[in-house]
C-alpha cells in the first residue's frame, strides 16, 4: 500500500514538474530574448555595429559549427537547404540585428527599438496574406491599428524629447520588416532543417554580410572595455546559444506556441530593464503606446 502511494505521489510530482517547466521555460526564453536590446546598448558606445556583429556572429558560427561537426549533421543539407538558410540568416540575423544595432548606435533607446520590432507578430500576420495565402481576420485588423498607433505614440514622444533620430527609427522599421519576412521565409522553406544545424549556415551567412558591410562602411574600431567584453559574451553564449537551446526544448515539449504568445512581454520587459540599467524614461504617452502594442500582439496571436 505504501509502495503504491509513493508511486502515485511520484507520478503527480513528475506531472507538476512538467507543468511548471511548460510555464517557466517559455518565460525564461522571452526574458533572455529581451536582453538582446540591453546588450546592444551596452556594446554600442565601444564598437561600430557591423564590426561588433561580425565578431558576435563569427563566434556563434564557430560554436554551432563545432556541434555540427561533432554530430555530422551538415552533410545532410542539400544545396537548396544551404541557399534558403542563407537567405533567412541574412534577413533574421543580418538585416534585423544589424538594423537594431545601428539604430541604437545612432542614439535610439533600447526600449524604443524593442517596441518597434515588437509588433513583428502583427506585421507577420499581414505579410502572410500575399506570401502564404492566409487570410486576415477582423480582430487582426484591429491589432494592426492598435500596434501602429502605439508605436507612433512612443516614437513621436521620444523624437520630440531628442531621444533618437528619424534615421534610427527608419532602421528599426527596416529591421522589423526583415524579421517578419525572414520568419515567413523560414516557415515556408526551412521547416524540415533542424534548428541547431541550420543555425550554422544562418549565422555563417550573417557573418559574411557583416564583414562585408564593416569593410565597406566602417573602420573596424573596437575598444575592448569590460562592458564590451561582457556584452559580447552575454550575446554569444547566453542569448544566441542559450536561448536557441531553450527553443529546442520548447519545440520538443510541443510548447512552441507558448513562445509566440509570450513575445508580447519583450517590449515592456526591455523598457523596464533599460529604465533600471540605463535610466531610460517612459512617460504617460510611452506607457499608453506600449499598452497598445501589447494589446495588438495579444489580439493577433489569439486570432
Amino acid at each position: 500500500m505504501n509502495t503504491l502511494k509513493a508511486a502515485l505521489m511520484g507520478q503527480l510530482s513528475g506531472q507538476n514538474m512538467r507543468k511548471h517547466n511548460e510555464i517557466l521555460i517559455p518565460v525564461i526564453f522571452v526574458l533572455l530574448w529581451s536582453t538582446g536590446f540591453i546588450g546592444a546598448r551596452y556594446a554600442m558606445p565601444h564598437a561600430e555595429p557591423a564590426s561588433f556583429l561580425s565578431l558576435r556572429f563569427g563566434l556563434v558560427t564557430m560554436l554551432f559549427g563545432a556541434y555540427a561537426l561533432f554530430t555530422g549533421s551538415l552533410k545532410h543539407l542539400s544545396a537548396r537547404d544551404v541557399f534558403h538558410l542563407s537567405v533567412t540568416g541574412f534577413l533574421i540575423h543580418g538585416v534585423y540585428l544589424g538594423g537594431v544595432f545601428v539604430a541604437i548606435y545612432h542614439g535610439l533607446e533600447a526600449g524604443t527599438s524593442a517596441l518597434i520590432v515588437g509588433i513583428q507578430p502583427v506585421l507577420t500576420a499581414f505579410l502572410a496574406v500575399p506570401l502564404l495565402g492566409e487570410r486576415v481576420r477582423g480582430v487582426q485588423w484591429l491589432g494592426l491599428v492598435l500596434g501602429c498607433a502605439g508605436v507612433a505614440l512612443v516614437v513621436m514622444n521620444k523624437l520630440e524629447a531628442g531621444l533618437g533620430t528619424p534615421f534610427g527609427v527608419w532602421l528599426s522599421i527596416v529591421a522589423l520588416f526583415a524579421i517578419a519576412i525572414g520568419a515567413l521565409y523560414q516557415k515556408k522553406y526551412c521547416q524540415k532543417v533542424p534548428i541547431l544545424t541550420g543555425a550554422v549556415v544562418q549565422f555563417g551567412a550573417a557573418t559574411l554580410a557583416m564583414v562585408l558591410i564593416a569593410g565597406l562602411f566602417e573602420s573596424w574600431t573596437i575598444t575592448w572595455t569590460h562592458e564590451l567584453i561582457l556584452s559580447l559574451l552575454w550575446l554569444v553564449v547566453v542569448l544566441s546559444v542559450g536561448a536557441t537551446s531553450l527553443l529546442m526544448v520548447l519545440i520538443k515539449q510541443g510548447a512552441a506556441t507558448n513562445v509566440a504568445s509570450l513575445f508580447f512581454l519583450v517590449p515592456p520587459v526591455t523598457a523596464l530593464t533599460a529604465w533600471i540599467v540605463f535610466g531610460e524614461t517612459f512617460g504617460l504617452l510611452s506607457i499608453l503606446g506600449m499598452a497598445f502594442v501589447v494589446a495588438a500582439v495579444v489580439l493577433v496571436n489569439r486570432a
